[in-house]
């Protein structure tokens, strides 16, 4: 009963905001959410030229070149443009790059963990501009708790930012439920408090990406909590560069982000760790 309850709420609250036909919606002076399932990398099943399918998201849709003036936007996809096919996650990169002042914030899912993509300036590749926030799954695949995520936003006000300042995430232990009958949601943790953190801008979590290559009990826990609080064993040596990079990676197939960890394990090792991960 309860994950049909947060299924019904959120498709009820999704359909308010949203309507039934995907795109683009405002949702009060100053905001709007861009829903991109019109190009959310499904070429990786379609076989679809993205490359020419993504810039109609933004230059031929008036409306949404026009949000991009006067709005802040929240951008809402399902596979991160990290794991995308390489020409469309540049592009969309560019995208994120040019207008860095009016999106406030990207959501996405599809990989059934909890993680990030940090995104950064295309001339240095050093200044954090943008997060994709990448929420848990409710499903359990694979070998997974249950999860999902309560975001807190920048609200209503004139100059809101409509940033993210903190999430939470609950989980139902699969453990516990399997032992009783009053299967039962529980707080696993929030962002700012398990970190440590003062924010949830991009370069905070820029600065966090570098606190877990100095700090590796700190690094364990993100690995816990990326599991939704059900891991076997640690992650070392290729298995923890290969995540931080992946925590850098909002731009496909690119060994820049990732040049300074690579001294010890290689790019080619780092992505064959990436194709175990992929959901497609």
């Amino acid at each position: 009963m309860a994950i049909r309850l947060i299924f019904s709420v959120s498709l009820g609250l999704w359909f308010l905001a949203i309507g039934p036909n995907p795109g683009t919606a405002v949702l009060d002076p100053g905001l709007s959410w861009k829903n991109l399932s019109c190009s959310a990398c499904w070429g990786l099943f379609t076989g679809l030229d993205l490359a020419l399918k993504l810039p109609l998201c933004t230059k031929s849709h008036q409306r949404f070149k026009l949000l991009l003036l006067f709005f802040k936007v929240h951008i809402i996809g399902h596979i991160p443009p990290g794991l995308c096919m390489k020409v469309w996650s540049w592009n969309y990169y560019r995208i994120v790059n040019r207008y860095e002042g009016t999106i406030a914030a990207q959501f996405f899912g599809h990989t059934h963990v909890d993680e990030f993509e940090v995104f950064y300036d295309e001339e240095t590749l050093s200044r954090a501009v943008s997060v994709a926030f990448i929420s848990p799954s409710v499903t359990t695949y694979i070998n997974l708790n249950p999860g999902f995520r309560v975001y807190q936003i920048d609200g209503n006000y004139p100059a809101s930012s409509h940033s993210v300042l903190d999430h939470e995430t609950y989980i139902l232990n699969l453990t516990e439920a399997n032992e009783g009958d009053n299967p039962r949601w529980v707080f696993l943790y929030r962002l700012r408090e398990a970190y440590g953190m003062k924010s949830a801008f991009p370069v905070d979590m820029d600065n966090l990406i570098n606190r877990f290559l100095l700090d590796d009990g700190l690094f364990q826990r993100y690995w816990f909590l990326y599991h939704k609080g059900h891991t076997a064993q640690p992650c070392q040596q290729a298995c923890k560069t290969a995540t931080i990079c992946a925590l850098r990676t909002g731009r496909a197939d690119d060994p820049a982000l990732c040049k300074d960890l690579h001294d010890k394990v290689t790019y080619k090792e780092t992505q064959s760790f990436w194709r175990q991960r992929r959901m497609c």
